[in-house]
């Protein structure tokens, strides 16, 4: 499944438009992240802890959004945008949402 934010593939056509195709995802970060993230704010540095979540929701938001247009029988998604929020009462959860366009293309 070929995914760009694009909204054609270069030296390909479209020939089959399937609609807009989603994926979200919410993930929690646990009290040790967020503590050792505290610390790197205070001391400064990046946070790998919550560089990694952010990784796995936006995989797991992208491959969501594959999987459905698989099933509509697209060979790729285009014009993909990624949305990241914070959710939850503190702000504690991050979700990810995801669309595009699912396409067929020769």
């Amino acid at each position: 499944m070929l995914l760009t934010t694009t909204p054609t593939v270069e030296g390909r056509q479209i020939v089959t438009y399937y609609g807009v195709v989603t994926g979200e995802t919410i993930i929690g970060a646990n009290v040790m992240r967020d503590f050792m993230a505290g610390v790197r704010d205070f001391f400064g540095g990046r946070s790998g802890a919550y560089e990694e979540v952010l990784r796995k929701a936006k995989d797991t938001a992208l491959k969501e959004m594959a999987r459905e247009a698989k099933a509509l029988g697209a060979n790729a998604v285009v014009g993909i945008d990624i949305d990241y929020e914070t959710v939850g009462a503190s702000g504690s959860m991050l979700m990810v949402a995801c669309s595009g366009t699912a396409v067929r293309v020769e």
